[in-house]
Order: structure tokens, then C-alpha cells, then sequence
């Protein structure tokens, strides 16, 4: 434990000779199933009262390594176009902690009889704080020192274009570039991010389904991020599939299988494996969601949601 307090501490020290540090918003790959931490747009599209909770271990075997929960609520009013929803993400990487509490709203507009445009927008707080076992360990290091323990507002908005079988979202989560501290000689910020996300879902026969899907995040201060998957869904109960991320620094290719356990409760589970440098030092990542849904014979019967 000491020794990674001092890789960290030296990780941090390092930064004081760059202009600014950015922080992302955590990465899923169920991205397609936890839309609205992303894109508010997402507020009410499944139809009915929507609830998703996800926990995420990545880089297992690495001491400091990410840990991720999240969980959702969003649902439509009874007019339909406008979808509410709230999410909460805790954060954590080594002795640093992000927590994320957001509402979201969203309007949606009818284009014809099979897609329609939704505008969403996400207000709510973040917070970041650092372990007190950082502070302990290292008393006189003004660096740790300037970084502070708060709450600061942000919002963000998005769109997406819906229809059966498909869709289509830009969003910026984050519209406001946020500093955590008030050190001078450097920058610990919270950049804004840019996410384009979509999917579709062919049928192929054979009570079989085929839906790829697809994420490109981009982040001012970093390297482009982009998600790819492929799933199969056998049996409208089963979904099979892969994933991958190509990225600088944490690229990974993961296998996913979800399975529609009741008619209103759906698991998942992902196993990941880094292709990036750190692949020696981990035993990969493991993602498990669950999902809640409100049955609605009427929307479920005459217009399924595969997304």
C-alpha cells in the first residue's frame, strides 16, 4: 500500500509541469444500455419506467485500479414527449473520487408514424475528493493540498433521433470546463466531453437479431475514444456479442452476454481485456448490469425496444 501511495503521489507531482490535467467521465462498455449517463435525450425513450444499475471493476489485479457504479431512473410522462430521468455515478481511480448526481429532461418530437427527435438537457452536481489516507501519508505536499473537496453545478444537453429499430444521439454531458484546484502552478480540470453514439437492429431470420452499435467520445485535452460492439439476439431473451475500444491508452476488447431472466428483469456481463500496455499487470475488467422495466403489453407488443 505504501509503495502505490508513492507511485501516486509521484503521478500527481508530475503534473505540476503541464499546463492542465483533464478528467473524463467513466467508461462503459454497456454503453448502449446506460445511454442517458450520456445523453439526457435518452429521458423516457424506452416507453415506460426505466431502471438500470451497473457496477464496473476494471484492470483487476492492478492495485489503484478505476472501480464504477452507477444507477439510472428515467420514464416518460403521460403525454409522452417529455421523459424525465435522474443517474448517480460514483467514481474511483487509485485515492481519487468522482461522485456524479444529474437530472435529466427531454422533449421529444413526433418526425412521422415510424421516428421522432428528442432535445434533451442535464443539470445536477459534481464531486471530487481525495482519500484521507493521501493527506496522512503525505502532510507538507502542498500539490495534494491544493486539490479540494467540493461540490461544483454543471450541465449538459444532447439529441437523439429515434426510430424502431435504431438511433442516433450527439450529446455533451459536461458543457462547463470546471477546476479543481487552487493550486497556481497547475490545472486539475473537468473538461468538457463530446459523445456520438448509435445503433441498429437488423433482423436476420431464425428468431435472431443483429445489433451493432457504436461511441466516439472526444475530450478536449485527450485522445479520441471509440467504442464498437455486435450483438446477437436469439429468442428475444438472449443477447451474445463483442466489443471493442480503440483507444491510446486503454484500448480493450471485451465479451458481453445478457439474458432476459423475468419479464420485467434482465442481467448482464462483460468480461474486458486491455490491449493497451497495461495488459500485463491486470486480469481484465469485469462489468455486470441489471436492468428493471415497468411490463407495458401495449408498447412492448406493438413496438419493442432493443435500445
Amino acid at each position: 500500500m505504501k509503495a502505490f501511495i508513492k507511485i501516486f503521489v509521484l503521478i500527481i507531482g508530475s503534473v505540476v509541469s503541464l499546463p492542465a490535467v483533464a478528467q473524463q467521465l467513466p467508461q462503459f462498455t454497456q454503453y448502449m444500455y446506460n445511454t442517458i449517463s450520456v445523453n439526457p435525450a435518452y429521458a423516457g425513450s424506452r416507453e415506460t419506467i426505466s431502471v438500470v444499475g451497473l457496477h464496473r471493476s476494471q484492470w483487476l489485479g492492478f492495485e489503484g485500479g478505476p472501480t464504477t457504479q452507477t444507477i439510472s431512473v428515467h420514464a416518460p410522462l403521460r403525454n409522452e414527449k417529455i421523459g424525465l430521468g435522474f443517474s448517480f455515478i460514483n467514481d474511483e481511480l487509485g485515492f481519487e473520487n468522482f461522485t456524479y448526481l444529474y437530472a435529466d429532461f427531454s422533449y421529444t418530437i413526433k418526425l412521422n408514424e415510424i421516428s421522432k427527435l428528442a432535445f434533451g438537457l442535464k443539470a445536477g452536481f459534481t464531486s471530487f475528493s481525495v482519500d484521507s489516507e493521501l493527506y496522512t501519508s503525505n502532510p507538507t505536499d502542498n500539490l495534494i493540498g491544493g486539490i479540494e473537496d467540493r461540490w461544483i453545478p454543471n450541465i449538459g444537453a444532447g439529441v437523439m433521433w429515434l426510430w424502431e429499430k435504431g438511433y442516433l444521439g450527439l450529446s455533451a454531458p459536461r458543457l462547463f470546463t470546471n477546476d479543481y484546484s487552487q493550486n497556481p502552478e497547475y490545472k486539475a480540470l473537468e473538461r468538457v466531453s463530446y459523445y456520438l453514439t448509435g445503433g441498429y437492429v437488423f433482423d436476420i431470420g431464425f428468431m435472431t437479431k443483429f445489433k451493432p452499435a457504436f461511441m466516439l467520445k472526444a475530450t478536449n485535452g485527450a485522445t479520441l475514444s471509440t467504442d464498437i460492439s455486435a450483438n446477437f439476439l436469439f429468442f428475444e431473451r438472449l443477447w451474445l456479442g463483442a466489443a471493442y475500444r480503440f483507444n491510446n491508452t486503454a484500448g480493450a476488447l471485451g465479451f458481453m452476454a445478457d439474458f432476459q431472466v423475468l419479464r420485467d428483469w434482465r442481467i448482464g456481463y462483460t468480461f474486458e481485456l486491455p490491449t493497451a500496455e497495461i495488459r500485463p499487470y491486470t486480469d481484465g475488467t469485469h462489468e455486470i448490469i441489471l436492468m428493471y422495466e415497468v411490463f407495458n403489453p401495449r408498447r412492448r407488443v406493438t413496438s419493442p425496444r432493443y435500445y
